[in-house]
């Protein structure tokens, strides 16, 4: 007995990942981000509050971007679990 397959040929039940505009358009500004961040690799003071901290721009940038994609996959499970 084979396992049957939908029209599209993957395998009934299973959907592989759909590359959607969305996703793409996600994908792209993934890549320009990161694209800027490490092109930015100069020393930069930040004040965090009281201290001042010196460390390269390009750790600031990713730490920047890692603290709003934690934040936005927050929101998103936030928002799935009220509906």
């Amino acid at each position: 007995m084979g396992t049957k397959t939908s029209e599209r040929g993957t395998k009934a039940g299973r959907r592989g990942p759909e590359l959607t505009p969305g996703r793409i358009a996600v994908l792209v500004l993934a890549a320009l981000a990161l694209i800027f961040i490490f092109e930015n690799r100069g020393p930069t003071e930040i004040r965090l509050l009281v201290p001042v901290v010196t460390l390269p721009l390009w750790v600031a940038l990713l730490a920047t971007a890692l603290i709003g994609a934690v934040c936005g996959a927050y929101a998103g499970c936030v928002r799935r679990r009220r509906r």
